[in-house]
């Protein structure tokens, strides 16, 4: 049998992403986020620790072939152009790790919204599962956070406290809020009018800032808001599929967004923090994993007396 267009048209976008996740996966594991003086250095220190135990066997030459000691090699390495390079930026300046990135999350967004669509609209819809759906999301994320941490050389573990876990509590479920409310407005509507709403998000950012966090925002900032507030309602008559429901949806979502950043900017003030987390990386598998638990009630509350008809709509429905 030959299969129907639509279904040609998920296969293509499901390897597609599976070959994107692939190739990010690797990236951020093992390519652009090393960091090659560590490594370089500890090296040279156990050179240099081998050598005082006893004669070296075999003595250092630069590239010219002139003999030199061990300590003269370790500060050459220390002061060489190559290690101050991070990311994979070259000696030039380009940061090339971080253009990599940026395209891959372009690249992974744009497949995200299509498969995001797809899932909703094979689960039912506005009347589907859109909780559930959201909350497997955020379950893919812990999953891919806790498989770096215990991948040899990938990420290394936080060293957060349980203080530290009360504080990124708030982030955690503002950022579910965040997450589901968007995954909510695709499902209600059209993905371009959940994204066009969603770029008024420095609107509310700058307004929860100012009257709820008594933060300043510049006078540039707020220029800038009457441009992008336009730009929204401009784009948003001219939807064809204008949804009431998901602009409600896309508004919960912009806010939630907009208190996560206000108390992220509050917890990163926290003293030490930074250190003990490790990386941007860790804090956002941190976040990824509290807000998936959080998630979780409100599955069970909304659509947990349906969670078996999602697994046969699941098992029936082909990827």
């Amino acid at each position: 049998t030959i299969p129907s267009p639509s279904t040609v048209i998920t296969m293509k976008v499901a390897s597609s992403l599976a070959l994107v996740t692939i190739f990010a996966t690797a990236v951020s594991a093992f390519g652009l986020n090393g960091n090659p003086k560590s490594i370089i250095k500890n090296a040279s220190t156990n050179g240099l620790a081998f050598a005082k135990a006893g004669k070296p066997m075999v003595t250092p030459v630069d590239i010219q072939g002139n003999r030199g000691s061990s300590v003269a090699l370790n500060n050459a390495v220390e002061d060489s152009d190559a290690l101050k390079v991070r990311g994979g930026a070259s000696a030039g300046g380009i940061d090339f790790g971080l253009i990599i990135y940026f395209a891959l999350w372009y690249l992974g967004n744009y497949y995200y919204n299509i498969t995001n669509k797809l899932a909703l609209t094979a689960a039912g819809g506005k009347t589907g599962f859109p909780m559930t759906i959201s909350s497997l999301q955020l379950g893919v994320g812990c999953l891919y956070g806790i498989f770096l941490w215990l991948a040899p050389d990938a990420r290394e573990k936080p060293k957060i406290t349980f203080d530290d876990i009360k504080k990124m509590l708030p982030v955690a479920f503002c950022f579910m809020g965040a997450h589901s409310a968007s995954v909510f407005a695709m499902g209600m509507g059209a993905v371009s009018f959940a994204q066009i709403v969603k770029a008024s998000e420095p609107a509310f950012a700058a307004v929860l800032a100012t009257f709820v966090y008594g933060k300043s925002v510049s006078r540039a900032k707020w220029m800038c808001l009457p441009i992008v507030i336009g730009g929204v309602i401009l784009a948003s008559v001219k939807e064809l599929d204008f949804a009431v429901s998901a602009l409600i949806s896309a508004c919960i979502a912009n806010l939630f967004a907009a208190f996560k950043g206000n108390e992220n900017k509050k917890l990163m003030e926290t003293d030490g923090l930074k250190e003990r987390i490790g990386s941007v990386g860790n804090q956002f598998a941190i976040t990824s994993i509290l807000g998936f638990l959080f998630s979780i009630p409100v599955v069970m509350i909304k659509e947990g007396s349906r969670f078996g008809e999602f697994v046969e709509i699941a098992k029936k429905t082909p990827a």
